[in-house]
C-alpha cells in the first residue's frame, strides 16, 4: 500500500508495531453498542476477534464530571433512550471498574487488544489504572486543549481524531501530544452519523501523511460499509476504525452505520489481500503466468507454404496461437536468413529452421 519513506513512521498498541510496511491495523469500535450490559459487551469482544480485528476499543465517561448539571438533568425522549433523563440514558449505558477488569480479562483470552476513548479527566485515571495499553481522543476533544495535554502526559500511546476539525486544529493537537512526548497517531474522521460519502475526503490522509511525516495517520470511518476503509488503507491510513455491532437493528444510535461481525470479517480480510496485492512495485513475470500465457500468446507461423532455401520476410510471417514457438518480438532474427526445411502453411517457423 502506499508508502513514502518505509518505516520511518512507528507506533505500538500492546505487541504490536504499526509500521508504512505492516498490514493496517483493525480497531473495531463498540463504543456504548453493548448497550450497557457487560456479556453483550463479552460477546462482541469474542466477535471482533473471530472476525480478525487486532483491538476493541470501549468509550469511558464520568458522566458528573463530563455534563452541566442542566444537561445532565435534560429529559431524554430519544427512541434510543435507556433512561429518562439524559443524565439516567448516559449512566445505563457506562461500565464500572468490575466490568472493565472483566472485559479486559475477555479480551486478553481471545487474543485482541482492549483500550478505551477517556471523554474527561477522571475517566483518563480510571484507565490508566487499568493500565490500558493507548488512549483515544475523540474528535469532539480535538481543541480540548487541557484534556489532550493531560491524556498526552502519561505516555501511552495516543490516537487522535479529527472530525469537524481545522488543519490549524489538527496543528495545534499534534503540537501539544508531541510535547507531552506521548507516541501519536493521527486519524483522518468526519463526524457525521453517517455522514455523505462527498465528506468523507479520504485525500486528507495523504495531506496528513505529508504534513507530518513521522506520526502514523489512519482513518476513523463512520460511513457505512467496508470499502472506504479499504480505499483509506490504499492511501496510506496504517489504523483503520470502523464501529462495531452485533446487529444494526438494535436499540442505539450507532448501531445502524456500525459493521456487523460479517462485514468487520471482510473488511479485515480485504486489508490484509490488498496489503499483499500492493507489492514492491518491480514489474516480474510469476511462474502462474506461464501456462495460461503459452496458452493464449502467439509465435511466428508461415503465412504461406516456404520451400527450403527460401529467404524469409516479413510478409511470409502470421502470428497465430498457442505461443509455444518464436514470439512476434523476435520475428525479425528471422528476417533474411533461408530456410533450411520445407514449412507448410500456418506452420511454426522456428529458429532451428533458418541458416
Amino acid at each position: 500500500m502506499t508508502s513514502q519513506k518505509p518505516d520511518t513512521r512507528s507506533f505500538s498498541i500492546g505487541q504490536t508495531d504499526i509500521t508504512d510496511s505492516s498490514v493496517p491495523y483493525v480497531v473495531a469500535e463498540i463504543g456504548n453498542n453493548h448497550q450497557g450490559d457487560r456479556e453483550i459487551a463479552k460477546q462482541m469482544i469474542r466477535a471482533a476477534a473471530a472476525a480478525g480485528a487486532d483491538a476493541v476499543k470501549f468509550q469511558k465517561r464520568d458522566n458528573k464530571a463530563l455534563f452541566t448539571q442542566q444537561a445532565f438533568d435534560a429529559p431524554y425522549e430519544s427512541e434510543n433512550a435507556f433512561g429518562r433523563t439524559y443524565g439516567e440514558h448516559r449512566e445505563a449505558l457506562e461500565f464500572e471498574h468490575a466490568d472493565y477488569v472483566a472485559l479486559i480479562a475477555e479480551a486478553k483470552s481471545e487474543g485482541i487488544e482492549f483500550f478505551a476513548t477517556p471523554w474527561d479527566f477522571p475517566s483518563v485515571d480510571f484507565l490508566e489504572e487499568l493500565d490500558v495499553p493507548a488512549f483515544k481522543v475523540a474528535s469532539c476533544d480535538l481543541t480540548n486543549t487541557p484534556l489532550l495535554k493531560y491524556v498526552a502526559s502519561k505516555r501511552r500511546p495516543t490516537i487522535i481524531s479529527t472530525g469537524g476539525g481545522t488543519l490549524e486544529a489538527v496543528d495545534r493537537a499534534v503540537k501539544v501530544v508531541e510535547t507531552e512526548g506521548a507516541p501519536l497517531a493521527v486519524m483522518q474522521c468526519t463526524s457525521g452519523y453517517p455522514p455523505k460519502f462527498d465528506e468523507l475526503n479520504l485525500r486528507v490522509i495523504s495531506t496528513f501523511r505529508e504534513r507530518y511525516p513521522s506520526v502514523t495517520i489512519g482513518y476513523s470511518g463512520h460511513d457505512s460499509g467496508i470499502a472506504m476503509g479499504l480505499v483509506a488503507a490504499v492511501l496510506g491510513a496504517r489504523i483503520i476504525e470502523k464501529h462495531f455491532t452485533l446487529n444494526r437493528a438494535m436499540k442505539g444510535t450507532d448501531h445502524a452505520f456500525s459493521l456487523e461481525p460479517d462485514g468487520l470479517r471482510k473488511m479485515v480480510r480485504d486489508l490484509k489481500r490488498a496489503h499483499e496485492a500492493m507489492g514492491d512495485g518491480v514489474k516480474r513475470a510469476y511462474e502462474s503466468e506461464a501456462a495460461p500465457l503459452k496458452k493464449l500468446s502467439k509465435m511466428v507461423v508461415a503465412s504461406k507454404s516456404l520451400a527450403t532455401g527460401h529467404v524469409l520476410r516479413e510478409e511470409d510471417f502470421d502470428y497465430r496461437s498457442p505461443g509455444h514457438g518464436v514470439p512476434p518480438s523476435d520475428a525479425h532474427l528471422l528476417i533474411g536468413r533461408a530456410l533450411t526445411a520445407d514449412i507448410p502453411k500456418l506452420t511454426p517457423i522456428l529458429l532451428d529452421d533458418v541458416e
